[in-house]
């Protein structure tokens, strides 16, 4: 099956002002034109499995990078990511865990599962910003990925 690309990022993530820093570090850097954002663990499975409301998404548009808070309602984000790596057209998209938890659980956890990189969120304006462009530089420009 050939994957395509229809997003670069799937931004899952439930916090409104998180959001509006992270699209903004994006387009100002323009490291990713196409982001899906998504707002609860659920709704993130659906669009990743393609049920629900999403029943109709190709599944073969993969993003091309997940950023996962692990705070989310329905679903938490351990789930999400269980549910990902644990399945063999979705386990070669990277994940990056961008999150406020420096639960050592959490982090060992999401590096069991098979999460890409786990970054905690940096209180910071300039900082975070900094953060977001320098994960969508690597993973989106550096990093190779499968077809």
């Amino acid at each position: 099956m050939k994957i395509t690309r229809a997003i670069d990022i799937l931004l899952i993530e439930d916090n409104p002002n998180d959001v509006e820093l992270t699209l903004l570090a994006l387009k100002s850097n323009k490291l990713a034109e196409k982001i899906q954002v998504i707002r609860d663990g659920e709704e993130a499975l659906e669009y990743l499995f393609c049920t629900g409301s999403y029943a109709s998404r190709d599944q073969s548009d993969l993003p091309r990078l997940i950023l996962l808070d692990l705070k989310l309602p329905k679903v938490g984000g351990i789930e999400v990511l269980e549910k990902i790596k644990s399945d063999n057209h979705l386990k070669l998209v990277p994940v990056v865990v961008l999150t406020t938890s420096k639960v050592e659980r959490d982090l060992i956890q999401s590096y069991h599962l098979g999460v890409n990189s786990y970054i905690v969120k940096p209180v910071d304006y300039q900082m975070f910003i900094s953060i977001i462009a320098e994960i969508s530089q690597y993973w989106l420009s550096a990093n190779e990925l499968p077809n």
